[in-house]
């Protein structure tokens, strides 16, 4: 609908300065409260079958009742207005509810700026910053608990049948427990499906690791409707390896290299990180098991007296490190890509940073799941040669990969 250039003569007419149309009590505000109030008394004259005053209205069981107040916490600031009442108490507007008391998108605002990883704190100084609207901590708290509702049907929804490539890793996060602060492993499943797209499966909170929690995850998993993965990158958790090959005995269980090279270079000082990242980089790039275990021994003679751990963990894990040599090329690339966990890993530390402390874990699977909302929309590229390497995939695991 079209703004007549008349109209806006009219309210422009006693216009002097940037306050007079934007400030508080601006031509704006007194816009958005005079078109709220507006519809609300549509709304009643709806509901009552008459216009205000008219003759219809005699003895119709219900009439108008006066007005009430209630204040709207917007983008455009504060904006009081009278909502009007019915005699029997029977009207429920639509545009602005009952006990609604914010407007214009200001739950979105607030689930976005924490969703970015602000503190209560930071969002309250924002709001106030940018529209001048004073929020409360319980406000902040009630918007993104309705959220939770959101977590409980990702983490149900179904999954696709088949996983080319399925990640496990963990974030570790201090949760308030029985009145004691303790350390929370959080893990995340990231799978790789068909089109070579990455997807958080779930994240499932583990005081301990243990082989009848982990059985729970991949049980759950195959309860969300996956059949079959090929290939489960794991961190060396206790008991994952025995759940997923009781579950999906298909299953090749393989110690991520990235974390494996990670958890190495812990170890390593600053000025030796970029020696040793290199003589390590030809033990897990090596042709055959023969050629790596031979470069790792040649490792431990040269950084061995001063890492002796490094080659222990390598050595401790070895069958499990193995399976990689096993695979062509194409996959090897897509099974050491960092980017399918160093990147969300990243993102979410980044995000969880200003959280010293969550209350308990549902505030941290909300913080999670916001900002795995934001993090997943810029996933619209397959993995980096994944056709090539979905080829190679069909030809090892003869049978259980579908090809278009």
């Amino acid at each position: 609908m079209a703004i007549t250039k008349e109209i806006l003569d009219e309210l422009l007419k006693d216009y002097q300065k940037p306050e007079d149309l934007l400030g508080q009590s601006g031509l704006l505000q007194q816009l958005s409260k005079a078109l709220i109030e507006r519809v609300l008394e549509g709304e009643l004259t709806q509901q009552l079958g008459y216009e205000k005053y008219a003759a219809e209205g005699k003895n119709s069981g219900n009439s108008r009742n006066g007005k009430s107040s209630k204040t709207l916490k917007g983008k455009q600031g504060v904006i009081p207005i009278a909502v009007p009442r019915d005699r029997n108490g029977e009207f429920e507007p639509q545009f602005v509810k009952k006990h609604q008391t914010r407007f214009d998108g200001f739950d979105d605002k607030i689930i976005s700026l924490y969703a970015r990883g602000m503190t209560t704190g930071e969002i309250q100084g924002h709001l106030q910053d940018i529209y001048g609207v004073e929020v409360s901590p319980e406000l902040i708290s009630t918007v993104t608990a309705a959220v939770l509702e959101e977590v409980r049907a990702w983490q149900a929804r179904p999954l696709e049948k088949l996983y080319v490539i399925l990640y496990l890793d963990a974030l570790v996060v201090k949760v308030k427990q029985d009145g004691r602060i303790a350390n929370r492993s959080i893990y995340l499943a990231v799978g790789v499906n068909l089109q070579g797209h990455k997807e958080v499966l779930g994240f499932w909170a583990a005081g301990q690791e243990g082989a009848k929690f982990w059985l729970s995850v991949v049980t759950e998993l195959k309860n969300r409707g996956v059949e079959d993965i090929l290939i489960a990158c794991v961190d060396g958790l206790k008991g994952f390896p025995e759940a997923i090959e009781s579950v999906f005995p298909q299953a090749q269980v393989q110690l991520c290299i990235v974390h494996l090279l990670r958890n190495s270079l812990s170890y390593v000082s600053w000025k030796d990180r970029k020696a040793v990242a290199a003589a390590l980089k030809a033990v897990y790039t090596a042709a055959t098991a023969e050629v790596a275990e031979r470069s790792l021994t040649e490792f431990e003679q040269q950084w061995g007296s001063r890492y002796p751990m490094i080659g222990r963990s390598w050595r401790n894990h070895w069958t499990r490190v193995i399976p990689f040599f096993q695979f062509p090329a194409e996959i090897r690339r897509v099974i050491y890509t960092t980017n399918a966990i160093e990147s969300l890993n990243y993102s979410l530390r980044k995000i969880i940073k200003n959280r010293s402390l969550f209350p308990n874990d549902e505030a941290v699977f909300k913080l999670l799941y916001l900002a795995l909302k934001n993090i997943e929309r810029k996933w619209t590229m397959p993995i980096k040669d994944w056709q090539q390497a979905l080829h190679q995939f069909a030809i090892v695991f003869e049978g259980r990969v579908p090809l278009p």
